[in-house]
């Protein structure tokens, strides 16, 4: 099938190819940003193959739709950022990526953790500058802390056995227990004591609109003070604002996220010679207990081949008329 890549990078064109070998799709890769502005370039294209920060609102599915598009191919897992109810109605089919390696992302979170308690960033910079002293770079046993996951599908049931195998506590909300976490003695408990009893509290679910902000002032007020938050999962899940409030109070002790709420317009680009104009992120930057990466999480070897074969795979069932395991409608 012939299809437009947008927001396409040079790794994604290269593990694209490899895999294309196989399915041999015609793909054309842009390294525009899909959205309603853009969609000029998908005209004559049945298929559109997107990523996180490409924009799927109703205008852009619209006028997808009037230029012959009929399918929409989400690198990804998440799929908020595609307005689902206007492309059922305009007969567009829709597909995903539901899983392309959770060790990856799961793992990006435990760097967090580590990153952030032990001051690994602050400890590295000092040595490249010849300074050995220690005053500052005080961390604490992971062992024996409590870790609250929200979220134990498959990315948060590998954080969760990651965070076992350090012998820590386990606790986990979720609206489904899952059976492998608790026989490894994961205790499932409400949202709220979550919070009031973590030490450390990993985000590992989708962006919907009831999990919107579900890190705000009121919930980051039931934290135990001082605790750490890691977000690997998506930007939308916490409201920065109450994140800085609460990083300048204390009651967050350690900020450390992959993902940013209004990441769309700075991520996956180099911005090294502009000023940022995000006021927000600027201020989360100038804290030195917050580390923040490029929505990276995903990024390994075994993660992009998934992610290439597997779309490639969802278009191809798609364009036979086969039924589609990862079809969202």
């Amino acid at each position: 099938m012939k299809t437009a890549f947008f927001s396409a990078k040079p790794y994604d064109k290269a593990s694209f190819i490899t895999a294309n070998q196989t399915y041999h799709h015609d793909l054309t890769f842009l390294e525009t940003r899909l959205t309603s502005k853009t969609t000029a370039l998908a005209a004559g294209f049945p298929a559109v193959c997107v990523f996180i920060n490409d924009e799927l609102d109703a205008k852009t599915l619209h006028q997808l739709a009037e230029n012959g598009t009929t399918t929409i191919a989400l690198r990804c897992a998440g799929f908020n950022n595609v307005d689902l109810e206007v492309a059922k109605e305009l007969g567009l089919k829709v597909v995903r990526v539901p899983a392309y390696s959770p060790y990856a992302v799961a793992e990006h979170a435990a760097g967090l953790v580590m990153m952030l308690n032990r001051k690994l960033y602050k400890a590295y910079n000092r040595v490249r500058e010849d300074n050995f002293a220690l005053n500052g770079l005080l961390g604490f046993d992971l062992h024996n802390k409590t870790v609250g996951i929200v979220g134990t599908g498959k990315i948060g049931e590998c954080f969760a056995r990651i965070m076992n195998g350090f012998g820590c506590k386990l606790l986990a909300y979720d609206i489904r227990e899952n059976q492998a976490l608790t026989e490894i003695g994961t205790q499932y408990v409400d949202l709220s004591d979550l919070l009031g009893n973590a030490d450390v509290i990993s985000l590992h679910c989708p962006l919907l609109p009831d999990t919107h902000h579900m890190i705000n002032a009121n919930s980051i007020a039931q934290l135990k003070p001082g605790a750490m938050l890691i977000n690997t999962s998506r930007g939308g899940l916490i409201d920065t604002k109450a994140a800085i409030n609460g990083l300048k109070s204390g009651q967050i002790g350690y900020l450390g996220i992959d993902v940013y709420e209004d990441e769309g317009s700075l991520f996956f680009q180099d911005l090294s010679d502009t000023i940022i104009q995000d006021d927000k992120f600027q201020l989360l930057q100038s804290f030195p207990n917050v580390v923040i990466t490029a929505h990276q999480a995903f990024f390994t070897r075994e993660a992009l081949n998934n992610i290439a074969n597997t779309t490639l795979m969802n278009i191809s069932d798609i364009e036979s008329s086969r039924d589609c395991k990862n079809q969202l409608q």
